[in-house]
């Protein structure tokens, strides 16, 4: 008996059955079939292993870092607190979720509303676009080692933005939603669902933060992407949590024929953070576009998996993540592209560049290609370089100190992912975020 309570308490950690069935209390209102994949999803989370250090998918990382002990579900937060959660960018809609629950909702222009535009809560959409959310939110399975990680977010995923654009609908501004963590040794879920039709466009800002920034915290978040026929989808995340804060993420893309998707990843948060993002080019003249930029300090540890699928010929992928690594930070980048036996005249690129601005930081590239076809184009590279001793040289004899001419070597470097955002107020937020923690 001892022993298997010794095993039930490794696998979950805080998150007990009991834990599970208060959750499933508060929100009982919510449709059947989704309540019956929460249970699915937590009789998975139950069963898994936690990462071994034998695990190929887990190299190089910290696995003792991911701890599951230690949290409990948060507490409401207060209006004057929520008040203060906001992206501070021109948007067409905004939604901030404090602790799960909605603080704020800017909703969309009436002319937006009247195209058939959905922004709303993801408990809202459970239950008025049922349908719409049952075929998209996580329908892709988790494939880069963390399906533990990504069963407990659908066991405890209690509410989060959902984004339906209609066909041939463009949304001109940005639409933002906040998720924000306020409290110690809490756990979060948050999540994203992004559904473009046919020929629609749009731009998505999701920004993580946490509102102390010594709280400890647990976040197990993810976002589902589909990209229909001919649509254009621009997402952008903004990753800020506490530095004392332990963060797995998941981004699951699909995209559809003539499609294009632009994803970027800004991480600059939390002590130890994983970001597996997974894209599927399904049809021909489908293209993904995979940035990411990592600003790692002190003794952080960012820990990058990535998998470009290409399942169709015609199709195209490009990613490009760059780390700027400072102090003791510690970077981990893995990534692969698998181009199916059907997948003819596939053109997919990967690139991880690391810029080491300290003897003492730690950068693992591990980039990688599964062809099974005869007639493509695919290449991947990974550099990681100091900046020339002579270059630092001249910045300092100029009377600039050493955190400021690190500031300005990591403005460079970053610039080529950054001036992909065509948002002239989004790239600026980005920018204000990456400065503030030179500040820290």
């Amino acid at each position: 008996m001892s022993v298997s309570t010794q095993v039930s308490v490794s696998l979950t950690g805080a998150f007990t059955p009991e834990a599970f069935e208060a959750h499933l209390t508060r929100i009982a209102h919510l449709p059947a079939w989704w309540m019956e994949r929460k249970r699915a999803a937590y009789a998975r989370f139950a069963r898994l292993p936690l990462p071994r250090r034998t695990d190929e998918n887990w190299r190089f990382s910290n696995q003792a870092g991911f701890t599951l002990d230690g949290y409990a579900l948060p507490g409401p937060v207060g209006a004057e607190q929520a008040h203060h959660a906001s992206l501070g960018v021109q948007s067409a809609g905004t939604l901030v979720l404090a602790n799960h629950r909605p603080a704020l909702l800017e909703p969309l222009p009436d002319a937006l509303a009247r195209q058939g535009v959905v922004f709303d809560t993801l408990q809202n959409a459970l239950r008025t676009h049922g349908e719409l959310v049952r075929e998209h939110l996580l329908a892709q399975p988790a494939r880069l080692g963390s399906e533990k990680f990504a069963a407990l977010h659908e066991a405890f995923l209690e509410d989060g933005a959902f984004i339906f654009v209609p066909k041939g609908v463009t949304v001109g501004l940005p639409i933002s939603v906040f998720h924000y963590a306020a409290g110690s040794g809490i756990a979060l879920f948050p999540h994203t669902l992004v559904v473009a039709a046919e020929n629609a466009r749009v731009t998505v800002a999701d920004f993580f933060r946490s509102a102390n920034p010594d709280d400890r915290q647990f976040i197990c978040g993810g976002n589902d992407l589909y990209v229909g026929h001919g649509a254009q989808v621009t997402y952008l995340a903004l990753q800020d949590w506490s530095r004392e804060a332990l963060s797995y993420q998941s981004n699951a893309t699909v995209v559809r024929r003539d499609a294009r998707v632009l994803s970027l990843n800004l991480h600059a948060g939390a002590r130890q953070a994983r970001h597996e993002s997974f894209s599927q080019l399904q049809a021909p003249g489908a293209h993904s576009e995979m940035l990411a930029l990592t600003l790692a300090r002190q003794s952080q540890e960012f820990d990058q998996r990535t998998l470009q699928i290409h399942q169709a010929p015609n199709t195209s992928s490009n990613l490009l993540y760059k780390n700027a690594l400072l102090d003791q930070a510690k970077t981990i980048f893995s990534g692969l592209i698998i181009v199916d036996p059907d997948a003819q005249k596939t053109d997919a690129y990967q690139s991880n560049r690391n810029l080491m601005l300290s003897d003492d930081a730690e950068a693992h590239s591990l980039p990688g290609l599964e062809i099974q076809a005869n007639d493509v184009r695919c290449s991947h590279g990974a550099t990681s370089s100091r900046i020339p001793a002579e270059q630092e040289f001249y910045l300092q004899s100029r009377g600039i100190a050493k955190t400021q001419a690190d500031q300005l070597l990591v403005f460079g470097f970053f610039e080529e992912v950054l001036g992909r955002i065509e948002n002239t107020g989004l790239h600026d937020r980005l920018a204000e975020i990456i400065r503030g923690k030179f500040k820290e």
